[in-house]
């Protein structure tokens, strides 16, 4: 479906203003594009059905071809297409299309017309129609719909309102009904919708629903409850042991939930839900990073899971170089090498500074926050065709903070974080330099290895880019760890002798280096200042809005 806002677009009334000029010309088709512009700008205005209303009784029976559907049509006329539907007397395949809308565009009120929230249209559709369309619905939406949003989906609400009144004992709709009443907010209605739809036919899925309801109710012990009982009608559907797993461990009873997980991964060792569901577990359990670099491997391996997982992005958000920067800077301006290595040729000042369009490219890209190092590996692929030349002069010439929202809170936050910020990206471009040579004599590896031994400014920089590389490369880890502690031994040795005010973050970033060996671990926590459990760093409540957690959902009709 194509776009259906534009900045450049006519306002609704003077796209009406058009289509009424085209009307009185007799171009029908021209007047049929600005109708559908108009219903994209403003689907619930009076005048816009009006107008369209004139043009169905101008075309007469053709009305509908004026708006064909093609493999990319415009939103509007997908809508317009829709109520002529409606007023043909096929309301089911125009209430199709209006989901169709809601699933490209869920913040429209589509839906907002008196056809689709009139109680004739519930019993025409039938409840088995209607539960289809609210499961559309539910699996368009988010879960949970943000509360400004939720007013584009009251008449879908009203729809299932509708529906339920006519058909009081449908187990299926009283079900799809409370998943879209608890995602827009009407918890009490959804646990009452779903538990009338248990008592008229128990199923796994009207379970599941109540289970859901109760929970975001704040009902846990019922909501176990619920979904124990959605186990008992099916044992072998091992999504809803993970959502047991994860309700558990929302509250406290971790225990419990690695139970569950075990006993789901004992029935299907590599089911993806409970696949991600333990590691995500486990690391809660012990805070080990290889639960992480595991999980890691098996989204990498399994690129067709069944649905979307946010557990790795869970675990890794607001934690120092697993999602974010760390709290402390490092020294800069006129920093010191580390252990007294030399000072890399690479970023000396001599270094010319970098292209605009390099610049331009890395303001767009770097941000001090990113879900996991994977994703960070994959968001870097933007700076990949950039030449060597231009990615050391990022290092020795940062650009300066863009004027963005992101730019003028890392301004306000603090100035250096900005550079920071750059150095990290342009170490994860360097990653994407000629990745047709073998790692082991590759010039992105001799390039970052030769900024990891140089000043406190890009060491870490440069070695978080090798971390990143032995989690998206398994045949590089065993290097990477090398290095890795090779530095921490190094800087370790040369913080006897004076504070390296670098060492905190390089013993953050070695707690999340893949198979790092257990003294350097040691070593780590201790540089790190985290003997027995890692701190999330004070950066993390302003980062907090740059990403936010997505919880599971079953497989199936939406929960």
């Amino acid at each position: 479906m194509a776009e259906g806002t534009d900045d450049r677009a006519l306002p609704a009334t003077e796209e009406l203003a058009l289509a009424r000029r085209a009307l009185d010309s007799g171009e029908l088709a021209h007047a049929a594009d600005h109708v559908a512009a108009a219903l994209a700008r403003a689907p619930t205005l009076p005048e816009v059905h009006e107008t369209l209303a004139h043009l169905a009784a101008a075309s007469g029976d053709g009305s509908v071809g004026l708006f064909p559907l093609q493999h990319h049509t415009f939103v509007g006329a997908v809508v317009a297409r829709a109520h002529l539907l409606a007023a043909a007397g096929r309301p089911a395949e125009g209430l199709d299309l209006l989901v169709a809308a809601t699933a490209h565009a869920p913040g429209a009120d589509w839906a907002g017309v008196p056809w689709v929230t009139s109680p004739e249209l519930a019993e025409r559709l039938g409840p088995d129609r209607a539960a289809r369309v609210l499961m559309q619905v539910c699996a368009a939406a988010p879960d949970p719909v943000p509360p400004t949003d939720r007013a584009a989906l009251a008449a879908y609400l009203t729809l299932a309102r509708n529906a339920v009144t006519v058909h009081p004992e449908h187990a299926l709709l009283l079900g799809t009904a409370s998943a879209l009443a608890r995602r827009v907010g009407e918890v009490p209605l959804a646990v009452r919708w779903a538990g009338r739809g248990v008592r008229a036919a128990p199923s796994k899925m009207g379970e599941v629903w109540l289970g859901y309801a109760l929970r975001s109710a704040g009902r846990t012990r019922e909501a176990l409850a619920a979904l124990r009982r959605a186990v008992d009608h099916d044992p072998d559907d091992l999504a809803v042991y993970a959502d047991i797993a994860g309700t558990l461990a929302d509250h406290g009873r971790l225990t419990e939930a690695l139970d569950w997980i075990e006993r789901a991964l004992a029935r299907n060792p590599s089911f993806d839900c409970a696949v991600h569901t333990a590691h995500r577990l486990r690391f809660q359990r012990d805070g080990e990073v290889r639960h992480l670099v595991a999980l890691a491997d098996y989204i990498r391996d399994h690129p067709d899971d069944s649905h979307e997982h946010g557990d790795l992005a869970e675990c890794c958000r607001g934690r120092p170089w697993l999602g974010q920067l760390t709290p402390a800077a490092p020294a800069t301006g006129t920093s010191r090498p580390v252990a007294a290595e030399p000072d890399p040729a690479a970023v000396r000042p001599t270094t010319p500074p970098p292209s605009a369009e390099a610049a331009r490219r890395l303001r767009e890209l770097a941000r001090p926050a990113w879900p996991h190092p994977p994703a960070a590996y994959d968001a870097a692929v933007g700076l990949a065709t950039l030449d060597l030349p231009d990615l050391l002069g990022l290092l020795a010439h940062p650009p300066e903070i863009p004027r963005t929202a992101l730019g003028q809170v890392l301004a306000g936050q603090d100035p250096a974080l900005w550079e920071r910020c750059v150095r990290v990206w342009a170490c994860l471009g360097l990653l994407h330099h000629r990745t047709d040579e073998p790692w082991a004599a590759s010039t992105r590896r001799r390039v970052l290895v030769e900024l990891a031994r140089g000043t406190e400014a890009v060491t870490e920089a440069a070695l978080f880019a090798l971390v990143t590389a032995a989690w998206v490369d398994p045949s590089v880890r065993t290097d990477v760890a090398g290095l890795v502690a090779e530095r921490l031994t190094a800087v370790a040795e040369a913080s006897r002798e004076a504070p390296v005010p670098v060492a905190p973050s390089l013993g953050h970033l070695a707690l999340v280096t893949p198979d790092l060996d257990p003294d350097s671990i040691a070593l780590a926590r201790s540089l790190a200042g985290v003997p027995a459990a890692r701190r999330h760093g004070s950066l993390r409540a302003l980062l907090r809005r740059l990403l936010r957690p997505r919880r599971t959902r079953l497989p199936g009709p939406p929960p």
